[in-house]
């Protein structure tokens, strides 16, 4: 077997990925082994973290600021915002650093690279699943039943994983080659929380600047989420539809970025 550089760095190696889909698998798993491991309370961290800042955005966004919450109770409204943005945020951050944390494999065994950022952001559905099931007591509790844009959940899931993947490709490869990545990206995900529709809702941002606050890729996954999730706000208009063509481009240009980089990772990282 000769192993060469990819020929077209703009082509995505879909073959060889499935080629290697248990290793890939492994990978995952040992993320989320690695994500555990001595901890007191174990995946109890994915419900406490999003139910704690629910709680906190509750208490002085919601009574204290009065943000309007579309009609729905606090927590609901805001826990169903935090569900895509608490994933999209762990799932960046790994994406961004696999390159590094994993410098001794990649220099010495070959496997195709993107399996590292595609396996981060996978393994942070795990954490999603499990922050899900708090969610579903919450609505529970607040009797709110769910209508039929819950089929909607599935799309706008993989939106934000796409998203995730996205940027991830692009900072992990950055990453390889400049470590001030590392320090400008906790900056760049609390920015990026303030410039999404998490704590407060869309509907704020006035009519004139929709189409350039919908350039926020996860502007159109959180409120989708909420429509999907509680059957409130706006349903899939054009703002959903600018953030699906920026998902889009920053996948496709994340791919050809790191397939370029692909081929001389070994030598800098």
């Amino acid at each position: 077997m000769r192993i060469t550089p990819p020929s077209s760095w703009w082509v995505v190696p879909l073959g060889e990925l499935w080629n290697y889909r248990e290793l890939l698998y492994f990978f995952v798993w040992r993320d989320i082994k690695i994500r555990y491991k001595q901890t007191a309370i174990g995946a109890a961290w994915a419900v406490l973290q999003p139910f704690l800042t629910m709680l906190v955005f509750s208490l002085f966004f919601g009574r204290l600021a009065h943000i309007p919450s579309q009609g729905l109770p606090y927590p609901v409204f805001y826990y169903s915002a935090l569900l895509p943005w608490m994933y999209f945020a762990s799932a960046l951050q790994n994406a961004t650093n696999t390159i590094v944390e994993n410098q001794r494999l990649i220099t010495k065994v070959y496997f195709p690279r993107l399996a590292l950022p595609l396996s981060a952001v996978l393994s942070g559905l795990v954490d999603f699943g499990v922050s899900f099931l708090m969610f579903v007591a919450i609505m529970i509790y607040y009797r709110i039943h769910p209508s039929a844009a819950l089929l909607w959940l599935p799309f706008f899931l993989l939106l934000a994983v796409l998203t995730a993947l996205g940027v991830g490709l692009w900072l992990s490869a950055l990453n390889a080659i400049y470590r001030d990545v590392r320090y400008v990206l906790p900056f760049l995900v609390q920015f990026w929380m303030i410039a999404s529709p998490v704590a407060y809702p869309s509907s704020l941002v006035p009519e004139k600047w929709r189409w350039l606050y919908g350039l926020n890729p996860m502007a159109g996954v959180i409120e989708g989420f909420r429509w999907s999730l509680a059957g409130k706000g706006e349903p899939p208009s054009g703002l959903l539809f600018i953030s699906m063509g920026v998902v889009l481009l920053v996948l496709l240009s994340g791919v050809a970025y790191f397939q370029k980089m692909e081929t001389t990772v070994a030598d800098v990282v």
